[in-house]
């Protein structure tokens, strides 16, 4: 018969192969979905992760990278300083949205005016509405003792309400031929977060991600408050021996990813999505969470694992245009990375071994 035993020590070596051995796994049961679909799986596996390196049309792709990676970094940094003080904000899609509705709402309240000034002041509206849509789960679980991972939920769909409220109201374009929508922000150089060089892909939010990648690493490895974090994590009891201040970490860690969360939404509204539309959210608040973990919570992981997330959104699209394959089938193949992580994290603390039977 099979036996998990637990291990001593949680084993190093497996935890550093998880996220490959995941990665493996989701390319050869995302190619059995495939062929089941009736697509040739080595075909479809090669669109998704070699077309937009590599490709004819890589020269397009590769800034499309950045681009799409970016987001999933900025929230996934956020998420990670949470999850690893046991702190489990699953509401980022949420505050998401809000940062993107309150940073482009200061935007348009000055149209048509140009000026240096908007933009700086939509990045803080961003992040302000982030922020303050993160801290509705800190207060409630700091005051109350609610459950954050239900609070954040919930304000996801409160989220995507007023999101398609100020679409068809409040932010709708009045020159839109009634048409729901902001106007377009790109068309407006005062607040649109244009490319820093032509055709690179950077933007301010990719800027963004990586001093948020830093100021993060040097946080958990160089400061208190990033040994508070991790103690709380890894040793809960100890961390109160300690004298950790568990709401003021509440209140930190779910401030933090909301902001991150809220610039992410801004970056984007301002830039490749150019407008708010009832359809503006993606889902990058959820996928940020697969890159959280697919990153082990580390800084340097969460870069390499939006990385491959971004392949799996940019392939994704190529797929469906060259193979026919459907949308929904990428996602589920973005899924399984997650369930393939979470599955094979279990060989971290246990080892399997083979056992006789005892008789009765």
């Amino acid at each position: 018969m099979i036996v998990l035993e637990k291990r001593p020590q949680p084993s190093q070596t497996w935890s550093m192969a998880t996220p490959v051995v995941a990665v493996l796994a989701t390319m050869f049961f995302g190619g059995v979905l495939f062929a089941a679909l009736g697509k040739n799986p080595v075909e479809a596996i090669m669109t998704i992760f070699w077309e937009p390196l590599f490709g004819e049309f890589s020269f397009y792709y590769r800034p499309q990278l950045l681009i799409k990676g970016a987001p999933l970094v900025l929230i996934a940094i956020g998420l990670s300083l949470g999850f690893r003080a046991g702190i489990w904000n699953i509401g980022a899609e949420g505050q998401y949205i809000m940062g993107a509705i309150v940073g482009a709402g200061v935007g348009l309240a000055f149209y048509p005016l140009e000026a240096w000034y908007i933009f700086p002041l939509m990045v803080i509206g961003g992040a302000l509405g982030g922020w303050i849509w993160a801290m509705i789960p800190a207060i409630l679980k700091v005051r109350f003792g609610t459950n954050e991972i239900l609070v954040s939920l919930m304000l996801v769909y409160v989220a995507e309400q007023m999101l398609a409220s100020v679409s068809l109201g409040l932010l709708k374009n009045p020159e839109g031929y009634g048409f729901p929508g902001s106007r377009n922000l790109q068309s407006w150089d005062s607040a649109h977060n244009a490319e820093l060089f032509a055709g690179s892909g950077m933007h301010w939010g990719v800027v963004t991600a990586l001093i948020a990648v830093i100021f993060a690493y040097v946080l958990l490895n160089r400061h208190m408050l990033g040994f508070h974090i991790r103690l709380t994590g890894e040793a809960p009891r100890a961390a109160k021996f300690a004298g950790v201040n568990p709401a003021r970490l509440i209140l930190f860690c779910l401030g933090a990813s909301g902001v991150l969360a809220g610039l992410a939404g801004l970056f984007e509204v301002a830039g490749p999505a150019g407008q708010i539309t009832i359809d503006f959210n993606v889902g990058y608040g959820f996928t940020a969470i697969i890159v959280a973990f697919l990153g082990r919570l580390h800084p340097v992981g969460i870069v390499l694992a939006g990385g491959v997330m971004a392949l799996t959104y940019i392939g994704g699209d190529i797929a469906q245009s060259n193979l026919g394959l459907p949308s929904a089938a990428i996602q589920v193949f973005q899924g399984m990375l997650l369930f393939f992580l979470l599955a094979l994290d279990l060989l971290t603390n246990y080892r399997i071994r083979l056992a006789s039977k005892e008789v009765a």
